[in-house]
């Protein structure tokens, strides 16, 4: 980039982007990378932060300028090499969610106990919905400080959770000015692909929102170090595809173009799975989707696997492990993963795991 201050080269990127509809103009990849890496540098000021931000969001971010911008990010995070053979990382939106009960955090033991190293990747509430995360789960209801998914626990219980405080604290500082903006900026989508720790074999369950948004995320992922990445438009934005309608999934291997996958409980599983499935995401609508409620839901489904919850933490289970390529059917995956719910194995794994967390 040229050697200008860092103001100057600022105030360039703002001309061009926050001209307006009809006379912005996009960023190349390597001015997009250069921008936020000003901001996540903090080499400009907070102001010309905030507005570059927005303006960014409101023009519409191009595949180019995205992945520049995920190269900013991604140059900032130092991935830990942990010994695994194949490790899944789940990273639902870190605004979190909030209309319905959601045991993606409860979905994770299982899938160890499945075979599948994993981990879930998250933050505190971020805007506009601050909605329930793992982090939130983790600090405010278990007490287990910075959402620790050091490599020891990792590689000795084959799941965890990892915060972007851990993995990349430039995002942290962000946090307040995220706050005083309120909409979604650029990092809401790229965050979500970042690779903060490196097994043998590295595998992203992700998601996407916006339709659009599924085309830069596919391109950043042949790019990045992931082996594979799974990227859908799940329930509220988060990883429990085909549950609560048909969902789009793309599947992006290092070599070639995007599978498509449309899932749905029709597709996915057999007819008396999928009715009993439906039938429990609708005990689940009217339920308030509040940490206690939450939490003390999905420790009793670790516990029996007999309340409604056990069917969309096996449902999420089967699917990714399915998709990650562990079984052959998501239904065979959602039968092993009910059998591990009702074995009572997962919940005492998370809860030997939060023990040893908080020592």
């Amino acid at each position: 980039m040229p050697q200008t201050d860092p103001e100057t080269r600022m105030k360039g990127y703002l001309k061009k982007i926050a001209a307006g509809p009809r006379l912005s103009k996009d960023l190349t990849e390597e001015e997009a990378e250069d921008a936020l890496a000003l901001i996540l540098d903090e080499k400009v000021s907070k102001i010309r932060a905030g507005v570059f931000l927005i303006a960014a969001r409101m023009k519409l971010e191009t595949v180019p300028e995205n992945i520049g911008y995920w190269r900013a990010l991604q140059s900032r995070v130092s991935p830990a090499t942990v010994d695994i053979d194949q490790l899944l990382q789940i990273a639902d939106p870190f605004d979190g969610f909030e209309r319905l009960p959601y045991f993606g955090f409860y979905a994770i033991p299982v899938i160890a106990q499945l075979g599948l190293a994993v981990y879930g990747h998250s933050s505190l509430p971020l805007p506009p919905k601050f909605g329930i995360t793992f982090e939130e789960i983790l600090q405010n209801h278990y007490k287990v400080g910075d959402g620790k998914a050091d490599r020891p626990l990792l590689e000795k219980h084959r799941f965890g959770y990892l915060s972007t405080r851990d993995t990349l604290p430039q995002l942290e500082v962000l946090r307040s000015l995220r706050i005083e903006i309120v909409k979604r900026p650029m990092l809401a989508t790229l965050e979500k692909i970042l690779m903060p720790l490196k097994a043998r074999k590295n595998i992203l369950a992700t998601t996407y929102f916006h339709r659009g948004y599924e085309v830069a995320l596919t391109e950043i992922g042949k790019l990045s170090q992931f082996d594979k990445v799974i990227i859908g438009n799940g329930m509220e934005g988060t990883t429990l595809f085909g549950v609560h309608k048909e969902t789009k999934v793309f599947i992006q291997d290092k070599a070639g173009e995007a599978e498509q996958k449309s899932l749905s409980l029709k597709t996915l599983y057999d007819e008396e799975t999928a009715r009993r499935i439906a039938k429990a995401q609708e005990e689940l609508k009217p339920i308030e989707s509040t940490l206690v409620t939450l939490t003390k839901m999905g420790e009793s489904a670790l516990k029996t696997g007999q309340e409604p919850a056990s069917l969309q933490i096996a449902s999420q289970a089967g699917t990714l492990t399915h998709l990650s390529g562990l079984f052959a059917t998501a239904q065979e995956g959602f039968d092993q993963a009910l059998a591990v719910l009702e074995s009572g194995t997962a919940y005492d794994s998370i809860m030997q795991w939060i023990e040893e967390a908080k020592s």
